[in-house]
């Protein structure tokens, strides 16, 4: 931790720019907490920063995300993951629900699907996204936050090893 503590802002934003995908913000918004005592507690910090958000806020890192399938363009770490989780060797029709689903998400939530997909595969991943459309605008919101949290906890983990 003393490498990370001892990071100037940049270098900092360049490591952990990408703990929650496409949105720097965090990580800019984290930095000022250093000293960090562990990996664990800038999770934390990172945690609190995200739940201290207003909801227009945790909306708008949600759209920060890109969909499972079409729009967006992936950064590395979303590539892989994509890839483990086997949704870059969907069948047609795999990919015809899956955009299909995901577009009535959006229509109805206004940001897009998130799920942590390294836990999941195809099927669950598409399971998930039929259940949770019938979900309330803020049940949601909150499991979205939840799935961005994993993301992010095993994103830290492949930094800090």
């Amino acid at each position: 931790m003393q490498t990370v503590n001892s990071m100037n802002y940049e270098h900092f934003l360049d490591v952990f720019g990408n703990v929650v995908e496409k949105c720097p913000l965090v990580a800019a918004a984290v930095w000022a907490g250093r000293p960090f005592s562990s990996v664990s507690a800038l999770e934390k910090n990172i945690g609190d920063f995200i739940d201290s958000l207003p909801r227009s806020g945790k909306e708008g890192m949600l759209r920060c995300i890109p969909d499972l399938v079409g729009r967006g363009t992936l950064s590395p770490e979303s590539q892989r993951e994509r890839s483990q989780a086997g949704l870059t060797s969907l069948t047609a029709g795999q990919r015809s629900q899956l955009s299909e689903l995901n577009a009535s998400y959006k229509s109805r939530f206004n940001f897009p699907f998130v799920i942590c997909v390294r836990m999941s595969d195809k099927e669950t991943i598409i399971q998930q996204l039929g259940s949770r459309i019938r979900n309330s605008p803020e049940q949601e919101l909150q499991t979205g936050i939840q799935e961005v949290k994993k993301i992010c906890h095993l994103r830290l983990l492949d930094i800090s090893s």
